[in-house]
């Protein structure tokens, strides 16, 4: 079966939680206009940012931590990125400048950066290789930075300095996780590894615990299913049977930060959609279960930020209130589960403590 990506989010959030952004419906219900939420104040407010014109439905925003939104918008092969703020009651925008991509290259924004001050993205070639690109927060306009054999998908960050990128990259006809450093021209060292024969994904990461979650098709072949692991730990990946719930597609969303070196305690948020709709499911590794909670009406679907308190505050449109921050409390944690895996599942990433985080979060 091929491997399906998870829904996008309707909505980007800052890594701080203090700004999102995202692409809506205008009032004419026929174009497209680019919204900044501003989450961190005590009530949270939304700013209209139209531009000169309508969006495309496929244009990208991702908000900053200076609370501007950078927007790519796509012409042709040419990708052009702009800062956008507001100036009273219009729209200011900043060229940041472009990226000329070949015919059939997709280029597309990484997720926000730790720090919030530059944004990211890759551009995959219909050769197989993957271009790195600094797009906004350099000295001057868009920088390639590295070039990486193979094509690369998701994109994740594992520190805080927006240094280290871990990338799913496809090659010889295997995904595994690979970690790239920025600041030593896209250097690629091996992260996830679970058996010769799986694809292995990385789809989320917290800098602090270590805690890493997981989608591979090692347990069973055929099927990709979450699982969690431990950045430079040698105990073997785990695939918990309550993140295998019948006819429902989990997936990772937020990470509950703070819990230094303690991943097991660390709440995770997972959008869950079924047959039933999509609802929001509240999980840690050491719970045998996984707490299943309805989204607030409006919910910006998969769209939300944990605080260090382990409430999960959750961005929500409605007519009546057309910019909410709905908050639901981690529960609290089960009796600590055995370290040993699942009779089912033994096998083993490489070594995560070759790594080059491993110094930062050896257990």
């Amino acid at each position: 079966m091929a491997y399906v990506p998870p829904p996008a989010p309707e909505c980007l959030v800052t890594r701080d939680g203090t700004y999102a952004a995202r692409l809506t419906l205008a009032a004419d219900g026929a174009s497209w206009l680019p919204e900044r939420w501003a989450l961190g104040g005590p009530e949270p407010y939304v700013v209209p940012l139209p531009g000169n014109q309508p969006e495309e439905p496929d244009a990208e925003v991702q908000p900053l931590s200076d609370g501007r939104v950078l927007i790519h918008r796509r012409a042709g092969a040419r990708h052009t990125f702009t800062l956008l703020y507001p100036t009273g009651p219009g729209t200011g925008e900043l060229a940041v400048g472009s990226v000329e991509c070949p015919d059939g290259e997709a280029l597309r924004l990484l997720p926000p950066a730790p720090g919030g001050r530059r944004a990211y993205a890759v551009a995959v070639s219909p050769g197989g290789s993957t271009a790195v690109w600094l797009v906004a927060g350099g000295p001057c306009g868009p920088e390639h930075l590295g070039e990486i054999r193979g094509r690369c998908s998701g994109g994740v960050w594992l520190d805080r300095e927006g240094r280290m990128l871990a990338l799913d990259r496809e090659l010889d006809g295997r995904t595994k996780t690979v970690v790239v450093d920025l600041e030593r021209g896209c250097e690629v060292s091996p992260l996830l590894q679970i058996s010769a024969d799986s694809d292995d994904r990385l789809v989320m990461a917290d800098p602090d615990s270590g805690l890493l979650l997981i989608r591979s098709d090692a347990p069973s072949p055929g099927r990709h299913r979450l699982g969690w692991g431990v950045l430079g730990s040698t105990l073997p990946v785990r695939f918990p049977e309550g993140l295998r719930p019948a006819e429902c597609v989990m997936t990772p969303f937020a990470v509950q930060p703070g819990q230094v070196l303690t991943p097991e305690a660390c709440a995770v948020a997972l959008r869950v959609d079924g047959v039933g709709g999509t609802w929001i499911g509240l999980w840690r590794p050491s719970d045998r279960r996984v707490w299943h909670v309805a989204a607030p009406p409006g919910w910006l679907t998969g769209a939300g930020v944990f605080g260090k308190d382990g409430v999960l505050r959750l961005p929500y449109a409605t007519r009546e209130d057309p910019c909410g921050l709905a908050a639901v409390t981690a529960p609290p944690a089960d009796r600590p589960v055995e370290a040993a895996p699942d009779a089912a599942s033994p096998i083993r990433p490489v070594p995560l403590q070759q790594s080059p985080l491993a110094a930062r979060a050896a257990v």
